[in-house]
């Protein structure tokens, strides 16, 4: 079944159906008896309800930390803003499809929802990845701009709805880290030969710098680098990267993460099952992506400050920043790559131009406000 119903009785979420017989039957109360109002009849234990329950794929393991409680939040959400009256099942990868499964079994019907990262599907559409992270592009305020208030959500709705999807953010890991290598990066030469695990867009800029790319997944990486078959890796940041232990093997740690500096995750909705909510259902629906990207935005952030400490007082990493010309040779080949995606067909070359105005609309304030504040707190407080 495309959804799952369970019929306890005829109260309807936020109508108070299971009233309307008893004040439509034109029979007055008994002096001092209570008249339920429908807000009596939803929370009543008493009354009947009509209680929603949809299945939700994802695509990241079971109770992993920032990814995976992302889709558990939002379900979470859901349950709390319905008044227990939608209930979101959340399956980790392989518990019913594959982590890259999820899109295909959402548009089919086979489940009600994914919570995955839209790049994942650039063999659909080259345009997907715009919606997740693309090299030297958006932070993640930037990308929430755009999707909220620049068009970039009725460009999604359009593509996805080719694909029977409807989707929204929900969550972000705010900016990553450029990677860890076992030897330093001085120049550009450095990357010539280089084994990295990158998949994705960052893979195809290396590449570009005479790099392999090499993807593997996350349980992998560090067997990976352990036994030399790469040299180094990028995975998300200091929380989730220090719970792998890569900085056992590749000590210097590099920032920034030129290839998602503000990875955005999505909530799929089967469009079939998003068509049948009334309003009110589909508001919760939004909300509760919202309550989901806030809430992972907020706890990437501590995390991330907790165990970058972690990493320089206890493990003595100290991070390292690639220099200007490296800089300037991957904003050159991230600009060659991400424009050449355009050419793939017209509804991409659509997205393209809008992200790429919207990227320089904002980064004036963006490098004015956040970026010149932080370098002055930064020579500030440390003089």
């Amino acid at each position: 079944m495309k959804r799952r119903e369970i019929l306890l009785a005829g109260a309807a979420l936020a109508t108070g159906g299971g009233v309307a017989g008893v004040l439509a039957s034109g029979k007055k109360p008994k002096p001092k008896q209570k008249v339920q109002t429908p807000a009596d009849s939803l929370a009543s234990p008493n009354i009947s309800r009509n209680i929603r329950q949809l299945q939700m794929a994802t695509s990241w393991p079971k109770d992993f930390p920032g990814l995976g409680i992302m889709p558990v939040r939002f379900a979470q959400a859901m349950n709390q803003m319905s008044d227990g009256l939608i209930e979101v099942k959340v399956a980790a990868a392989g518990e019913i499809v594959g982590a890259l499964e999820c899109f295909n079994a959402t548009a089919s019907g086979g489940v009600d929802m994914y919570h995955a990262a839209e790049y994942y599907w650039q063999g659909k559409s080259k345009a997907f990845s715009f919606f997740t992270a693309v090299p030297m592009g958006m932070t993640a305020a930037e990308i929430m701009a755009w999707t909220e208030f620049g068009g970039g959500q009725e460009l999604w709705d359009e593509l996805s709805a080719g694909y029977n999807v409807k989707a929204f953010h929900a969550g972000n890991t705010g900016h990553q880290t450029g990677g860890w290598f076992k030897k330093k990066m001085n120049t550009v030469e450095d990357f010539k030969g280089l084994n990295m695990r990158m998949p994705g867009l960052g893979g195809e800029v290396l590449k570009r710098l005479g790099a392999s790319a090499v993807p593997l997944p996350g349980g992998e990486i560090f067997q990976a680098l352990q036994s030399g078959n790469i040299d180094a890796t990028e995975w998300v940041g200091p929380w989730n990267d220090y719970a792998f232990g890569f900085y056992r093997e590749a000590p210097y740690y590099y920032a920034p993460g030129f290839h998602e500096p503000g990875a955005a995750l999505a909530l799929g909705i089967n469009l079939d099952v998003w068509n049948s909510f009334t309003s009110t259902e589909q508001a919760i629906v939004k909300f509760a992506c919202k309550a989901a990207n806030d809430s992972s935005i907020a706890e990437y952030t501590h995390e991330n400050g907790r165990a970058l400490k972690i990493l320089k007082d206890q493990h003595k990493i100290e991070p390292q920043y690639f220099s200007q010309d490296i800089i300037r040779a991957i904003a050159k080949a991230s600009e060659d790559v991400v424009g050449e995606l355009s050419a793939a067909d017209s509804q991409t070359r659509r997205i393209y131009e809008s992200y790429l105005q919207a990227r320089e609309s904002y980064r004036g304030w963006t490098e004015l406000g956040d970026g010149q504040y932080i370098r002055a707190r930064r020579e500030g407080l440390d003089g």
